[in-house]
């Protein structure tokens, strides 16, 4: 079962703005764990009590004639949990990161193979590169 779509659907949580009401608690967990993304023990102790709150119900399905796999059940707070957990536990917690761009923050999954990612998307990493030029020219530099 590959949780990477699991583990993308929590980042996805802790950037909205306006989550659920029945998920703003879980959203502020999850962001919790990638602001303390540098402290693996307190990453893995968060998870593991949201492992416990939200416990995972596997399912199997043959949706769009993809024969029988594995699905998490219906539940999108646990399957969020799961996946962050999934995460961690194969990558490590400094794969959790928050981007670098001073006017964004969002966070984002490291999956580049030396772990090297430090903005949400491409758009964030060229305003940084741009302010940094600009910012050199100024300077003189």
């Amino acid at each position: 079962m590959d949780l990477t779509s699991y583990a993308e659907w929590a980042v996805r949580l802790v950037n909205d703005p306006d989550p659920p009401p029945e998920l703003r608690p879980l959203r502020a967990e999850l962001a919790a764990a990638f602001d303390e993304a540098d402290d693996e023990r307190a990453v893995a102790a968060r998870l593991n009590a949201l492992l416990v709150r939200y416990p995972v119900r596997p399912q199997l399905t043959d949706h769009d004639g993809a024969g029988w796999h594995l699905h998490l059940a219906e539940d999108s707070a646990a399957g969020a949990v799961m996946g962050l957990a999934a995460v961690v536990a194969e990558l490590g917690a400094d794969r959790l990161g928050r981007c670098q761009e001073p006017r964004c923050g969002k966070a984002f999954l490291d999956t580049s193979s030396n772990r090297s990612r430090r903005y949400c998307s491409s758009r964030c990493a060229s305003r940084a590169n741009v302010a940094a030029f600009r910012a050199r020219r100024r300077n003189g530099s």
